[in-house]
């Protein structure tokens, strides 16, 4: 059974930092793309990032240049680094395992229950 555990989020003022954690129990993690995902309320999931198995990374307009992902594949974790946040960051962060089509990342069916992120003006 897939099963992903975000950590990490919370409260923080605009311009601060937060690094979201997505631990990942499969066994084929290695070999798997992993997106970042957001959705604040009233709104539709975005994709905010993702990365390859082989460590490639995209990033949504909105973030670039502000969050970095990357993975520990050692640790089957995946990380979210955040920084200069806005208000307009504040949402419920999800990870997802997925793949390339070309389309670009496309999500498989495992979720994570996901980590709250709050910024405050």
């Amino acid at each position: 059974q897939v099963r992903l555990v975000e950590s990490g989020g919370g409260l923080v003022q605009a311009g601060g930092s937060l690094k979201l954690s997505c631990q990942v129990s499969r066994s084929t993690f290695s070999g798997d793309a992993v997106g970042w995902y957001r959705q604040a309320p009233g709104k539709e999931r975005e994709l905010v990032a993702d990365i390859s198995s082989g460590g490639s990374t995209n990033y949504a307009g909105s973030v670039q240049g502000r969050f970095t992902i990357s993975r520990d594949n050692a640790k089957n974790t995946v990380y979210l680094q955040m920084n200069s946040l806005k208000p307009e960051d504040t949402a419920v962060y999800y990870c997802n395992i997925g793949y390339y089509s070309i389309r670009g990342y496309e999500p498989y069916r495992y979720w994570g229950q996901g980590t709250q992120v709050t910024v405050s003006s």
